[in-house]
């Protein structure tokens, strides 16, 4: 009886071994853990990304004012009673 129970006990401690110190324990887990935690910041960055562009998809295609703000702003687009002033820092005389 007491070699059974010695036997039981020492399964026992060779069961535990590898799961605390093992290389795929519990600090796998842990690391795994990690891993998931950083994932799903990456995910909810590019979740907020795409609502942006898709929103912004949604005002190209419903509306003529934000074809219109971004013609004025990256192509520099004026209408006809409009008058168009650019403010140029010149680095060269700065120095």
């Amino acid at each position: 009886m007491r070699l059974l129970l010695l036997i039981i006990v020492l399964a026992c401690i060779a069961i535990q071994i590898p799961l605390r110190w093992g290389g795929s324990g519990y600090a796998q887990v842990n690391v795994l853990e990690q891993q998931l935690n950083e994932q799903l910041q990456r995910n909810k960055a590019l979740e907020a990304r795409n609502n942006a562009m898709q929103a912004e998809i949604d005002d190209l295609r419903g509306g003529t004012e934000a074809l219109e703000e971004r013609a004025r702003v990256q192509l520099n687009l004026i209408l006809d009673d409009e008058n168009l002033v650019q403010i140029l820092n010149d680095k060269a005389s700065d120095d």
